[in-house]
């Protein structure tokens, strides 16, 4: 069952439940497949009133009784993570999530593995249904999520192969869906401080145990996509002393803030965007030179990973303007 933030809802129009058993009074679709053709994985469709008001109101599902706390979503070049026990599709009132989550173990933390793009990178960055995949996130009991991804370099001493655990953020996309609140009470969250502390102060501490070349601080500045930029556009990223471009950060990011998750984003710098200007052998970003680099630190990434998972604290560790971030956003 889902339960309203701070807001009352017709009883039966809360929810709808991630098994297939019926709630009394929900409308619910006639079990149909899931994506990749496959008869066996069947999931519940939210419609009607129910559907509207969980899109229009901002609902969550309530936390299930065995919650998987911990979440990665994979970005290019990075598909799978954890050894299977269990893929679930989830429905979700903002249509299906890029693919199924893999649910594993890491150690003896369980995880939620989901691939932004898809496993088979069906979904370039401006049409990844990102509130879907932090709602399936919700769903499973998630409050830490980690959200690396490839990125280019806008610095010269920001090299291909170092990582960057960001701190701040600038949204230059268009048109995505960035809120789940749509409605009829407006939600104003705080994005001052974007990146969960508690998390990057581990991410950081993890690349130095691991003798990765990491950057503690960092301004990821988000581009729509799918085309890469242009040299004047690189220019005034640089010129702005930004570190990272990238095209899926955001909204990610600011819809788990808004699902009280702690979310820490670990860039991955693959390119130098449009090159060198002072270098003309460094050539511009393609997508083939970003997964050879991605591919050649998979290890790095998943090693940093796996030292972050292994630390991280109970959820009641995260700060309150996190876990409890909606606590006051909301008027009306």
């Amino acid at each position: 069952m889902l339960y309203p933030l701070s807001y009352e809802c017709a009883p039966g129009l809360l929810a709808y439940p991630l098994s297939h058993a019926s709630v009394p009074g929900l409308p619910l679709a006639p079990l149909h497949p899931a994506p990749y053709n496959d008869p066996a994985s069947i999931r519940p469709a939210l419609t009607g009133a129910a559907k509207e008001c969980a899109v229009h109101m901002g609902f969550f599902p309530a936390p299930p009784a065995d919650p998987v706390e911990i979440g990665v979503f994979g970005g290019s070049g990075f598909y799978n993570f954890v050894d299977q026990i269990e893929e679930r599709w989830i429905e979700t009132p903002y249509g299906p999530p890029s693919d199924a989550v893999i649910i594993g173990m890491v150690g003896d933390r369980k995880v939620a593995f989901l691939p932004r793009h898809g496993r088979d990178h069906r979904y370039p960055p401006h049409m990844i249904n990102y509130r879907a995949n932090v709602w399936a996130m919700k769903s499973l009991g998630v409050a830490w999520l980690l959200g690396p991804c490839a990125a280019g370099s806008l610095q010269a001493h920001v090299a291909p192969g170092h990582f960057v655990v960001t701190d701040q953020y600038v949204d230059r996309t268009n048109g995505r869906k960035d809120t789940f609140f749509e409605g009829p009470i407006a939600t104003h969250i705080s994005q001052a401080q974007p990146f969960c502390p508690v998390m990057r102060d581990l991410a950081i501490q993890a690349a130095a145990d691991e003798g990765i070349t990491c950057h503690p601080t960092g301004t990821i500045v988000v581009i729509n996509g799918p085309r890469f930029s242009t040299k004047a556009e690189s220019r005034w990223f640089a010129g702005q002393g930004w570190e990272v471009i990238n095209m899926t950060n955001y909204p990610e990011n600011v819809l788990a803030r808004e699902a009280e998750i702690s979310y820490c984003n670990i860039a991955l710098i693959t390119d130098y965007d449009v090159g060198l200007e002072d270098d003309p052998n460094v050539e511009p970003v393609s997508h083939e030179e970003v997964i050879r680099v991605f591919t050649e630190n998979n290890d790095k990434l998943r090693g940093l990973l796996f030292r972050v998972i292994a630390h991280l604290p109970d959820p009641d560790a995260r700060p309150a303007w996190i876990s409890h971030a909606l606590a006051g956003a909301r008027l009306g």
